[in-house]
């Protein structure tokens, strides 16, 4: 890997490829890539120096790259992938060669159907704060580095997301690891649940045998978890808990306890379910040899996670909070988050459901969660790398939302009616690219304040 010198990645604007496109940039490989549409994303790599095609057209390619990566977000059938699928240069998937870097030094993996980027992000800055070098590949833009990629020529750890998705994360052989979830996810590719948990069972077995695993506390009951291993939870009993977890000053305040003692917890980035994520990082953090008062002060000055309940308007009147949720725990999590931090306070929520397999397999659950607003709106299903499903709509979900009003609307539709409906707090929440209208939603919102 030290010695490709010309890489080419396909799917480029993506999350976890532009974090590796980074990388390798930043050791001095010549890096160029493809992407379907011009993106922020894209716009910063090109800034970087780093060259981005929009047109699927092989013959814009100049020199052969000795190295090809790919995310199966790019269907097969795109001119590029079959170009590429067809020449003698090596063609590999995203998770292949993060799992060949990781060879190259000791790696802490973090698992799980919920959590992995902002577990990874406080890691990463915890042990940033700490002085001890490290490299991370992360899922989301980390506010305090705006940026996903994080490196350092002297790394000791490689931090890497462990990504149960086409089974990418069997790829890493970790020294440490961390499973922060197990929720129905993915079915698409494996089928059923019974099949995705013989997974996260192949990822436990590939930790080093001197390694350690850190679960959130009840993942053993659906899990054949090895000896060398330790729970955490924000409630005790467990190896790592929280003890006296409240709000306080816009913060969420607590203790840890159990296998490390730390006081003054004090975060930054709302939501109780970052507290449980914080209480994870910290956990791999004493593992790894991190002081505890660099674990306490790097979790209190971590500033978040692009769209992990990013605030983007607090008002008197109106709070307008985004976040990447986009499976029911997820949004469960966040929606009481949202009325922990802000109660008596009416809250409208939409939501781009993302994928047609995963609207279909979740549709209930989905209706669940969101019945825990006080309006709901839905807008058309982020497809992704997916062909369309008849008769999966966002219907299938509304037509089991019975506690609350729900309704279906176009991007337009929903501008429009947040613009004109009274609103008290306001989700938006998915996966897709319901992010870029952020700050038109957030301008119409303020407008009608004035």
């Amino acid at each position: 890997m030290h010695d490709i010198q010309h890489m080419f990645f396909l799917g480029i604007g993506g999350i976890g490829m532009s974090a590796l496109a980074r990388h390798f940039h930043s050791r001095g490989a010549h890096v160029c890539g493809y992407d379907k549409t011009p993106s922020d994303l894209t716009q910063a790599l090109q800034n970087e120096g780093i060259e981005v095609f929009y047109d699927d057209d092989p013959s814009l390619i100049g020199q052969t790259p000795e190295l090809v990566v790919y995310t199966p977000a790019v269907p097969a059938d795109t001119k590029l992938f079959q170009h590429f699928n067809n020449t003698k240069v090596p063609f590999v998937k995203r998770a292949k060669v993060l799992g060949m870097l990781s060879e190259t030094m000791p790696t802490i993996a973090v698992a799980g159907t919920h959590g992995k980027t902002t577990i990874c992000a406080m890691l990463t800055h915890i042990m940033k704060y700490a002085g001890t070098p490290c490299l991370s590949v992360l899922g989301g833009i980390s506010l305090n580095y705006n940026s996903n990629y994080i490196g350092d020529a002297q790394a000791e750890w490689l931090i890497a997301e462990a990504d149960e998705f086409d089974r990418s994360f069997l790829h890493l052989k970790p020294q440490l690891a961390l499973i922060s979830a197990v929720d129905s996810d993915h079915l698409d590719i494996y089928g059923d649940r019974k099949k995705l948990l013989e997974s996260f069972e192949l990822f436990i077995q590939n930790l080093d045998p001197n390694g350690h695993l850190l679960f959130r506390k009840g993942i053993k009951n659906e899990l054949a978890i090895l000896k060398n291993a330790t729970d955490y939870h924000i409630d005790p009993p467990a190896g790592y808990f929280f003890k006296n977890v409240h709000i306080q000053d816009g913060r969420y305040r607590g203790n840890i306890d159990g296998k490390l003692q730390l006081s003054g917890i004090a975060l930054q980035h709302p939501g109780r379910h970052n507290m449980e994520n914080a209480l994870g990082a910290a956990a791999l953090a004493h593992r790894a040899g991190i002081c505890p008062n660099d674990i306490r002060d790097g979790l209190n000055s971590f500033t978040g996670v692009k769209r992990r309940f990013e605030i983007h308007l607090q008002t008197k009147k109106t709070i307008y909070v985004d976040d990447y949720a986009h499976h029911p725990a997820e949004i469960t999590a966040c929606i009481e988050s949202a009325r922990e931090m802000w109660p008596g306070k009416r809250v409208t929520g939409v939501f781009q459901p993302h994928l047609f397999s995963r609207t279909r397999d979740l549709a209930g659950q989905f209706a669940e969660s969101l019945e825990q607003l006080d309006e709901v709106i839905l807008l058309d299903i982020y497809p992704a790398r997916e062909k369309p499903i008849q008769g999966v709509d966002p219907k299938i979900i509304i037509n089991k939302i019975k506690k609350t009003k729900a309704q279906h609307m176009s991007k337009e539709e929903m501008v429009d009616h947040l613009a004109k409906k009274p609103t008290e707090v306001v989700l938006t929440m998915g996966a897709g690219d319901i992010d870029r209208l952020c700050p038109l939603i957030k301008q119409s919102l303020m407008q009608k304040e004035l």
